[in-house]
């Protein structure tokens, strides 16, 4: 997972609450095996019909929001099935903030794992954020390590962010490098058990010696 201390983008208004995952990457999607190439299907449903062609009342792919990397939803974003899909499409996408008023419990988890910074925010601030980015052109910046948000126009506010997850984006720890911090004393543990318990046979299981 890529560290990330800051970030300063473009953003997106999404004014839309309660936005599943299914939404965010529909199920015909799912059948990749990398976590990477899902992008291009975020939100397909409401930006494309049946026949592949562009809805005119979804407008992510208005030429205006090229390069959007903050988006900015409303409240419960993330709720419905658990699919970890919807954090990799998201980030695929090139989101790497995404501020709302609330977000469901494993999507929150989730985007934190995969390296997305998800802020709470008030309602009122939100909805601030989303008339002035309405065409385009606003941009926010995030300050991870001082847990703050800046403005163009030079307004600035605090964030609150579970330290366990902080810490691991700063330093782009996923789960991996998690368990692989810990390397010495798993060979330590190995080392310590006897011969018997490390002969496998062809099936996989522990066997005597």
């Amino acid at each position: 997972m890529e560290a990330i201390k800051e970030h300063k983008g473009k953003v997106y208004p999404l004014d839309r609450g309660n936005v599943d995952t299914d939404q965010i990457i529909p199920k015909q999607f799912l059948k990749r095996v990398e976590r990477t190439g899902f992008g291009q299907f975020v939100f397909n449903n409401w930006r494309f019909d049946d026949e592949g062609n562009r809805r005119p009342d979804f407008d992510l792919d208005d030429e205006k929001f090229d390069g959007a990397s903050v988006l900015i939803a409303g409240e419960n974003f993330g709720c419905g099935s658990s699919r970890e899909h919807a954090p990799w499409a998201l980030l695929d996408y090139g989101f790497r903030v995404i501020i709302a008023p609330s977000f469901a419990d494993i999507f929150y988890n989730n985007a934190f794992k995969n390296g997305i910074i998800l802020i709470k925010a008030d309602e009122s601030q939100v909805k601030e954020w989303m008339k002035k980015s309405a065409d385009g052109t606003f941009n926010l910046h995030i300050d991870l390590e001082k847990q703050e948000i800046a403005d163009d126009e030079g307004t600035v506010i605090t964030f609150n962010i579970p330290g366990y997850h902080k810490e691991n984006l700063l330093n782009g720890w996923d789960d991996i490098s998690l368990t692989l911090l810990l390397d010495d004393k798993i060979k330590d543990y190995e080392d310590r058990q006897p011969q018997s318990a490390k002969v496998l046979d062809d099936d996989g299981i522990y066997k005597k010696v």
